[in-house]
């Protein structure tokens, strides 16, 4: 077997080098990061129920990099205590939890959308990645911290920077071998940058959770926390006990709310941004989904909880995109004891698996004409008959996303409010140059033009 450079891989055009590769090699390759740090790369799903129906931890060498920002959260636990924050934030994730923030993301939403109303006069093609990513760290704030509807105040805006600037310096940390070591890496300018900004994110988590257990404090507040419409993610971790009535500790609360603010808003970003660029691409899906919504709506102007049931075409067309453009393209694990493949190979406890879940969903033995955007693969027959590892957008087995009810819902109101309110149309001077990084985006954004469409939608 020939072992591959990560290095080679860090560059653009690298992830069809990794489908190309998993031609050749039907199960699995070792990859290198570095001259010190190998990995077996899997995208076959027997391979990949071997490793991921279990719990291992995830593989230190990477996500310890994760640490001095997210703290050991849901992320980076593993053990025992994974297990205990686990079942102390499922509640957190829970249907009734979830449905009032249905309105939050219209909200968040609409205010994208007149905001690309004016660009869209310009009648100039635009990057929709950054004012994607704006409004999905706003949905997430409102419903991590509960800000009202009156958007983010000065404060919150810097934790807004120095969340995008964080997910950035990470990345380019993980691509720089010379700052993999901490000790220099905390002397240069750049490791000083990421310092300065987690001490900022840091600074803001701390100040909203001081803020909210004063409040918790004082009977009045504590009433009108109770009568509020809707509990936020910080009142569930406040609320949260363990069976013997023990709370999360201070540091356990931030890494906690670090980490869903890091996992939840990039993610959604990419998953969102790389399907309107589907839309715009495939224009008969776009049409198709666009009467879907349209019908559900009616006359209304913002969608409820019961609308999100009956996007079927919508939904399919969502899943369809997230296996084309998974927004996390690898995954990363340490054996905590051997495996056994269905080949009869195996690897000893230990070792560094990376699932590449990009590879894994352009894999042609499990998706026949992989490269082709069918929504049809979605369809509760197709799913029923197909590997159930085969699609992995959030992972899956015991340390799967906690978050995806969330994600989808977020996904299914802003693109189908999105639809509702522009046609999407590429620029051909513009493709995107795809690139993996912590999450898969583009080198040079996600041009769209968009025309602005006025379909009684109250507008």
């Amino acid at each position: 077997m020939k072992s591959l450079g990560v290095l080679q891989i860090q560059k653009t055009g690298s992830l069809d080098k990794v489908v190309s590769w998993a031609h050749q090699f039907p199960y699995a390759h070792p990859l290198w990061l570095g001259q010190f740090l190998g990995f077996l790369n899997i995208y076959e799903p027997d391979y990949a129920k071997a490793v991921y129906s279990r719990g291992d931890p995830k593989a230190a060498d990477v996500y310890d990099f994760f640490l001095q920002w997210i703290g050991k959260g849901l992320l980076v636990l593993h053990g025992p205590k994974w297990y205990e924050h686990r079942k102390l934030l499922t509640p957190g994730f829970h249907y009734d939890v979830l449905k009032p923030y249905v309105a939050v993301f219209n909200n968040s939403t609409h205010a994208m959308l007149d905001k690309w109303e004016e660009k869209a006069r310009e009648d100039k093609s635009f990057d929709i990645f950054c004012d994607v990513g704006h409004m999905a760290l706003d949905s997430l704030m409102k419903c991590t911290f509960g800000k009202g509807n009156s958007g983010l105040s000065h404060r919150d805006n810097s934790y807004y920077l120095a969340v995008s600037d964080l997910t950035l310096l990470m990345q380019q940390r993980i691509e720089s071998f010379q700052y993999h070591n901490d000790f220099i890496y905390w002397l240069t300018p750049h490791g000083r940058r990421f310092l300065r900004a987690c001490q900022a994110a840091h600074d803001h988590t701390d100040q909203v959770i001081r803020e909210r257990k004063a409040a918790l404090q004082d009977e009045k507040e504590q009433e009108k926390i109770q009568n509020r419409r809707h509990l936020d993610f910080l009142d569930i971790l406040l609320g949260a006990r363990d069976e013997s009535g023990i709370k999360l500790s201070d540091a356990e609360l931030r890494a906690e709310v670090d980490t869903f603010m890091f996992e939840g808003h990039d993610t959604t970003t990419s998953g969102i941004s790389w399907f309107l660029y589907c839309m715009a691409l495939y224009p008969e899906h776009q049409s198709r989904c666009r009467e879907e919504v349209c019908e559900i709506l009616g006359d209304r102007d913002s969608f409820q909880w019961d609308d999100l049931g009956k996007m079927t075409y919508l939904t399919m067309c969502i899943k369809e995109s997230l296996r084309l453009y998974p927004p996390v393209p690898q995954v990363y694990r340490q054996l905590s004891k051997p495996v056994n493949f269905v080949d009869g190979r195996s690897l000893p406890a230990g070792s560094l698996i990376s699932l590449h879940i990009y590879a894994l969903h352009r894999n042609s033995s499990v998706w026949p004409d992989s490269e082709v955007f069918d929504p049809l693969r979605f369809t509760p027959e197709n799913v029923a008959t197909r590997h159930p590892f085969a699609f992995m957008p959030f992972s899956a087995g015991p340390r799967n996303c906690i978050g995806q009810q969330f994600a989808m819902n977020e996904m299914k109101v802003v693109t189908a409010l999105c639809l509702l309110r522009f046609e999407f149309a590429l620029d051909p001077l513009q493709p995107p140059i795809r690139m993996p990084q912590l999450i898969l985006r583009s080198k040079n954004g996600i041009h769209l033009r968009l025309k602005p469409l006025h379909l009684g939608s109250g507008k």
